[in-house]
């Protein structure tokens, strides 16, 4: 009897438009389906992915919190009044750099990026990813996928998520023709095409047969090596621009002193309010009233419904959630709208996550949480073999 192979190839922003669309890994993958995306962005479906939990349980939806009482950064606050001139500081490159200092100054392990997060809010603010989160223990105290394949003694391999699409499925091809059972490989090079080039662009298509080809290098490899069942994962589609609002200006003009009155997470899709007066409570939706046009309130129901409801409000006591296509602009992440976005409604029609195997596909996987369990039982069926 041949070894049994399991490979878990992660594509992040694979949406199932694209795959409907290009018929993408149709021969090769012919069991398919579309998968509800998690609530949140890539900083939330992640870790989901990795322990089959919502968000109110691993406690990640946005990469930052208001949070004064723990923030880390209280030091760098004063910052904001030594770097000068302000546009300087806020282009990419530069953030992108500082925030590599910052990062082994604090010596966080896990994706850090500062992204436009301003230096004066930065000292009431605490940073979720702090540790690794593909690490033993790094979504502690749940167990995530490296902690399961730990306890299983199985010869297995997971992508290092800081390298390459190119690397890290080299690396999956060497680690298979060293013996490994279970491969969970990461790319994420074609969420950051969507993101530049929208939903429609040419550069998609060119970027999917590169992935194609990847694929059956893959498949090559492992079927040298024993049987294979190879599946694809995606977290969440890709919402093309449609237009944008600049909620930020709309609290700031309020007469409410952020830190005093509120505290607020501007995400692209999202902001999130932290109420420290009963003023900001009454005042904040009053402000918002006129733009309900483009977004509403997330009411508790659907909080629970979406798995980010939590008695502590750590994502913010509440959350006005932008119509699909809608962009924050500016908001803690950028200065500029970009051409594809998510974070939006799961129901969104271009947010639907996909799933692709050369093998039947559980019936209960239907949501992005359920991966954990299909990769768990896996692991279980490569422990009896």
């Amino acid at each position: 009897m041949r070894k049994r192979i399991k490979i878990f190839l992660f594509i992040d922003a694979l949406g199932w438009d694209i795959v409907s669309h290009y018929d993408f890994l149709a021969e090769q993958l012919p069991e398919r389906r579309p998968v509800k995306m998690q609530f949140g962005y890539s900083c939330s479906a992640i870790p989901t992915i990795l322990t089959g939990l919502s968000p109110s349980e691993h406690g990640h939806l946005g990469l930052f919190q208001f949070a004064p009482g723990r923030s880390p950064f209280f030091k760098l606050r004063k910052l904001d009044k030594i770097l000068r001139p302000k546009s300087f500081w806020r282009r990419g490159r530069v953030r992108h750099w500082l925030s590599k200092l910052i990062k082994r100054l604090y010596g966080f392990t896990g994706y850090f990026q500062l992204y436009q997060m301003p230096f004066e809010k930065l000292g009431l603010m605490d940073y979720v990813e702090k540790r690794d989160i593909f690490a033993a223990g790094g979504l502690a105290p749940a167990l995530n996928l490296r902690d399961i394949l730990e306890d299983s003694e199985l010869k297995y391999h997971i992508s290092d998520w800081r390298r390459s699409d190119e690397y890290n499925i080299n690396a999956a091809c060497k680690a298979l023709e060293s013996g490994c059972e279970f491969l969970f490989v990461y790319t994420a090079g074609l969420d950051a095409l969507r993101h530049r080039s929208g939903v429609e662009a040419p550069e998609i298509a060119n970027m999917l047969e590169w992935y194609r080809k990847r694929v059956e290098i893959l498949l090559e490899t492992a079927e040298r090596c024993g049987e294979v069942d190879f599946t694809v994962l995606s977290d969440h589609g890709m919402t093309p621009l449609a237009g944008t609002v600049d909620i930020k200006k709309i609290i700031e003009s309020g007469g409410l002193r952020f830190g005093h009155d509120y505290g607020a997470c501007y995400d692209s899709t999202m902001a999130r309010f932290y109420y420290l007066t009963g003023a900001a409570e009454e005042r904040i939706p009053e402000l918002l009233k006129p733009y309900e046009y483009a977004g509403r309130w997330l009411t508790e129901a659907e909080e629970r419904q979406y798995g980010i409801y939590r008695e502590d409000r750590i994502f913010g006591d509440a959350i006005f959630l932008l119509n699909p296509g809608v962009q924050l602009v500016p908001s803690d992440l950028s200065l500029t709208a970009f051409n594809g976005m998510h974070g939006f409604a799961p129901e969104d029609v271009h947010s639907r996550a996909a799933i692709l195997s050369n093998r039947r596909i559980p019936d209960n996987v239907v949501e992005v949480a359920d991966y954990f369990g299909y990769m768990k039982s896996s692991i279980e069926v490569l422990k009896k073999a």
